[in-house]
């Protein structure tokens, strides 16, 4: 599956992705500045995208916890997750993801 990014800059980054990765994981396997300091065990929001609001529906909901730690991360929309807790799966593929500014 394909997934893009768009960086800080407004640039675009093509990559593929399969079924099972985490976005965080493809994210920084390309060289996004995605932290993912706590590992995903949301605990912090160093992993924050902006999914293209096209995109969004097709994500399963955030739960409370991320709801709150989103509640923490700079420039959150209301299209902002966390990176670490999206499981690509096949009905994801072209999503886009852009990298929040912070």
């Amino acid at each position: 599956m394909k997934i893009r990014f768009i960086d800080e800059d407004g640039q675009a980054i093509d990559t593929d992705a399969v079924a099972g990765e985490r976005l965080l994981d493809v994210g920084q396997r390309i060289g996004m500045p995605l932290e993912g300091t706590c590992e995903g065990q949301m605990a912090c929001a160093t992993c924050h995208v902006i999914i293209d609001a096209a995109d969004f529906d097709r994500l399963p909901p955030a739960s409370e916890e991320e709801e709150d730690m989103l509640d923490l991360a700079p420039g959150a929309t209301r299209t902002s997750r966390l990176s670490c807790q999206i499981v690509l799966d096949d009905a994801m593929d072209g999503l886009t993801a852009r990298i929040a500014r912070t």
